[in-house]
């Protein structure tokens, strides 16, 4: 689409993100009897107090504060960006406040990349799970820099490839990204489901050699196409089962029953997406949906709140989220920094 991203879809996607993962964040390891049990009738449907979040934006505003630093320093290459997330990701594993239950894979890798080892030796080859993509959205803003639609892909694959190596983690994460893209730049959420298929089997056999080197290079992988198609067949199966779960919108049935729990990447991202597509125009009942689930109810929600803020813009939400969430200003910093560089400044 290649359109202009307003500053208010920039911050309510960012904002968004940080709302669902803060809504959801007691719910996860719940089953959903429990949940409506704490938060009778229907669970919750505001902020906790305090407000906090988990990993998952602590480790998507390292993604938005890695590119703006790569950026800043005019070095978007692979080197460089790889060197900004090393630092980014590194700086989150050993932070005092990396206490919100981070992924096994995270912190394997993260301690890798802090040993130094390449990235390539530093990922954990077989995970594809969620936290290669709850942390990819504020890679589907970067059109606001001129960033185009390959380069995107890239930059999404590769960020998740530094502690994610799964062809699907890779996937699953250029699929969340596009789907930020196509919802800040004005696109139909109608039409969504069909443009997330076409540009899957666009992608099916892309392999970003320049960004991945030699990633594919697996015993069950012939050669680099075939390493990323099995990622994109996985995402393409995923797409049909959403796509079944919005014929029969069944939405007072646990989401996670059609699309999965969330806990792998594709999971994540297709029931994060299914809960903002039943309510596409109304944000915190979306919200709502994705926190009362049997998953990972802070990375689906946590999906949720981007995509919504993305397609709606930051006035959807309340001022008093925007007050009371934690890393405000992080958040508003990050925001500030994507739309500086709309306007060419540094």
């Amino acid at each position: 689409m290649d359109r202009q991203i307003k500053s208010a879809n920039i911050l309510g996607c960012l904002f968004g993100s940080a709302f669902g993962d803060a809504l959801a964040a007691p719910t996860e390891f719940l089953s959903v009897p429990e949940i409506l049990q704490r938060w009778p009738p229907s669970g919750p449907d505001d902020l906790p107090d305090p407000a906090l979040v988990t990993d998952d934006t602590q480790m998507a505003l390292a993604v938005g504060e890695a590119l703006v630093a790569a950026h800043a320093a005019d070095d978007l290459s692979p080197r460089g960006l790889e060197q900004a997330l090393r630092s980014a990701f590194v700086a989150w594993s050993e932070s005092p406040d990396n206490t919100r239950a981070p992924g096994r894979t995270c912190l394997a890798a993260c301690e890798a990349l802090a040993d130094g080892r390449p990235w390539t030796s530093a990922t954990v080859a077989g995970s594809k799970g969620c936290g290669a993509n709850m942390r990819v959205a504020p890679v589907g803003l970067l059109s606001a820099w001129g960033i185009g639609a390959e380069e995107r892909a890239a930059i999404a694959q590769f960020q998740a490839a530094l502690t994610h190596g799964h062809p699907t983690a890779l996937a699953a994460s250029d699929l969340t990204a596009f789907t930020v893209a196509y919802l800040a730049e004005g696109g139909d959420s109608g039409s969504l489901p069909q443009a997330l298929r076409d540009y899957a089997l666009s992608q099916r056999t892309v392999y970003h050699a320049a960004w991945l080197g030699d990633l594919w290079k697996r015993p069950a992988a012939t050669s680099p196409e075939d390493f990323i198609a099995r990622g994109w067949d996985e995402c393409l199966g995923i797409l049909d089962r959403l796509d079944q779960a919005l014929t029969l919108r069944k939405v007072a049935i646990d989401p996670c029953l059609f699309t999965g729990e969330g806990w792998i990447a594709e999971e994540a991202f297709a029931t994060g997406l299914l809960c903002f597509l039943y309510f596409s125009d109304d944000p915190r009942r979306a919200l709502k949906r994705a926190a009362v689930t049997a998953g990972d109810s802070d990375s689906i929600a946590c999906l949720t709140g981007a995509f919504a803020g993305a397609a709606l813009g930051l006035d959807v939400w309340t001022q008093d989220w925007r007050e009371r969430i934690e890393y405000r200003e992080r958040l508003l910093r990050l925001g500030e920094g994507l739309q500086r560089s709309t306007t060419g400044e540094r």
